[in-house]
């Protein structure tokens, strides 16, 4: 199962287009199991969401093949709302986050994965 997102700023490779769309799978045992053996989560256990985002996120705008490399030269603010959208598709099994109107106090379901505030 694969659920689409929205990067808040994009990756840029080299040639300076900026990737923003992509989609992630759900994770497996093994796919929490595997980074655990590579060196550079031994050396730095924080370097563990990058691995394991690199293995999961399936597609990146025109990008198939995404690994840690590119994982490790996203912005820290796509870093963070990826571990987040994680966390949720592989708690709830959704993307969907409930929240309330600050306003009115009407409670609604917002896509994590959506462009929200475009």
């Amino acid at each position: 199962m694969e659920f689409p997102f929205t990067l808040p700023r994009g990756y840029v490779d080299k040639q300076g287009v900026v990737h923003r769309e992509g989609t992630m799978r759900l994770s497996t045992a093994r796919d929490e199991l595997i980074p655990l053996s590579d060196m550079r989560v031994r050396e730095n256990p924080a370097y563990l969401s990058v691995v394991l985002l690199g293995r999961l996120i399936t597609r990146l705008g025109a990008l198939t093949n995404v690994d840690a490399d590119i994982v490790e030269r996203f912005f820290a603010v796509d870093l963070a709302f990826l571990q987040k959208f994680y966390s949720k598709i592989n708690t709830d099994g959704t993307s969907l986050a409930s929240t309330v109107c600050p306003e009115c106090h009407h409670e609604f379901d917002v896509d994590m994965g959506s462009r929200l505030g475009e």
